[in-house]
Order: structure tokens, then sequence, then C-alpha cells
């Protein structure tokens, strides 16, 4: 049996061997092995800076193109396999999703939000990922909490869903919300007061609007991570928000992340659009924008 020392010898002496290859170069002269060496962080690798296909018959062209996409173009291959930086890095980006999807928002960060923190019918995080029809409505002990801690009937209600990307909360939400809050203020529209669903669905924000009867719902949720990035949250606003409500009533502002929409940005995205809500009284295919 090849001992644990033997095998990481070789790896670098595999490494040493590509960095000194000219047979597939990366971008800005950076050489394949940097990436993988020990202490990188390969998820800082910009892949749209990174073009490791071997004398390409129009280089700056490849990198026009690879600059307006994450996707995984131009990483050439070792005949029929990727190459090892490749390969890592698709690890590495596999595993950012896997945190994003499996950890929970952290108890600390929703405290010093300030946020009252309200659960679905799922008990753990195992059912919630097996069960998606119980992270659509509100546990009993939150229906109770928030009829009695939350303004009634108030013009906008925002709620805030782990849903499946924790990161993507804990990243964006706070700056999203925040950068609304201002646009309504300006706008003179009136809020309640905001609270953070966990273990929840899409749906979990009709369960919220059924108890408070808001005229505007807005949840923050986050979405399923990728292998371009784990911090992509949406913003869904709905008008006259309700348990059953049609999913063609959602208005949806996606992508919303350092790469995509940056949170303030769609925060005042999200303030216009609930102005325009609140005079045509529609959302969703019915809000002309």
């Amino acid at each position: 049996m090849i001992s644990e020392n033997k095998i990481k010898s070789i790896i670098e002496e595999v490494l040493a061997a590509m960095g000194g290859s000219d047979a597939a170069p990366a971008a800005a002269d950076q050489p394949v092995a940097e990436a993988c060496e020990e202490g990188i962080d390969l998820a800082a690798v910009d892949l749209r800076k990174q073009l490791l296909v071997p004398e390409p018959h129009n280089r700056e062209a490849y990198l026009k193109m690879k600059a307006t996409t994450p996707a995984r173009i131009g990483i050439w291959r070792a005949g029929p396999r990727y190459l090892t930086g490749s390969s890592l890095r698709f690890r590495a980006d596999h595993a950012v999703a896997q945190d994003a999807v499996f950890n929970n928002v952290c108890p600390e960060f929703i405290k010093a939000w300030g946020l009252m923190d309200m659960k679905t019918q799922c008990a753990d995080k195992d059912e919630f990922l097996t069960r998606p029809d119980l992270g659509r409505k509100l546990s009993a002990d939150s229906i109770e909490k928030v009829a009695a801690k939350c303004k009634m009937s108030p013009t906008v209600q925002f709620v805030v869903i782990d849903g499946l990307s924790s990161t993507a909360i804990e990243t964006n939400a706070r700056n999203t919300m925040d950068s609304a809050f201002q646009g309504l203020k300006n706008l003179g529209i009136e809020a309640g007061d905001p609270f953070f669903i966990r273990y929840g669905r899409v749906p979990s924000m009709d369960s919220a609007s059924e108890v408070l009867k808001p005229q505007v719902t807005v949840a923050l949720v986050g979405e399923r991570p990728g292998l371009a990035t784990g911090e992509s949250m949406s913003a869904y606003i709905v008008y006259n928000c309700r348990e059953g409500i049609s999913e063609s009533k959602r208005t949806i502002i996606s992508n919303i992340h350092k790469s995509g929409t940056p949170a303030v940005e769609a925060g005042a995205q999200i303030a216009d659009i609930i102005k325009k809500m609140l005079e045509q009284k529609a959302s969703g295919i019915d809000l002309h924008l």
C-alpha cells in the first residue's frame, strides 16, 4: 500500500510538472498549479479571468466570452479528464454549495439583527430538506407569537426565510432590508416589524400573511446554491398575499449577491416595486412595471 507521504510526494511532482509546462497556461500568465498549491483559496480564483486552453485561436475573444459568465468554459483537459486545478475547483465550489444548504443561519446573527425568530412545522434541517410541505406553513407556536407580537394589517410586512442557503441570508439580507426600509421611508410607506422564519420555503410567507393581513408581503429567501455562487438570495413580493395564492402573483427579484444584483440596489428596487403594487393593487403578472 502506498503511504500518505508517498501520495503527497507524487501529487507535488505532478503539480510542479504542470506549473512548468506551457501546454495549458492560465489567463494573465497564472500557472495551472498556482491554484492547487497548499494555502490557496480555490474558491477565490476568478473563473471569468482564467483561460486554460492551450494556444486558443482568438485568446481575446475567448476571454471576453468568459467574462460574461461564471460557467466553466475554457478549462481544457488532460486526456479525457479535467485538469487537476479544474477538478479541485469543482469540488471546492460543490463544498460551498453544500455548506450553504446544510448549515443553519447563525442564531447570533438573527439576535444581533433584532429579528424575532419563528419557524415552520419542520423540526430540523433534515425534515426541512425531505418534507417541503412542512416548510410551507408556520408552526402553531410561531403563529401565536406572530399574532401576539407583530402589528396587524401593516402596509408592508417583511419576512426573512432561510430557504436553501443560509450563506445568502447572512451575506445579503440585512443590507437589502435596510436599503428597502430607507426607500419606503422616503416614499412615506410604513412597514411592520420584520421577523425570521427558520426551515422555511417560499410559501411560508403566505402562512405569515394569513395571520397578519398586510397589503404587501416581502420575503427575502436564500435560493438553492449552484457551483457559481452559494450566496444568491431572492426577494418575493406579493400584493394581498394569502395561503393558496397562485405562483403567478409573485413578483421576484432574483440573483441578489455581489456578482449579480447588489443587496443595496435590490433594496431600492423592492421599495419602488412596493410603491407600484400599492398604486395598482396588483402583483406578479398583473403588475405593470
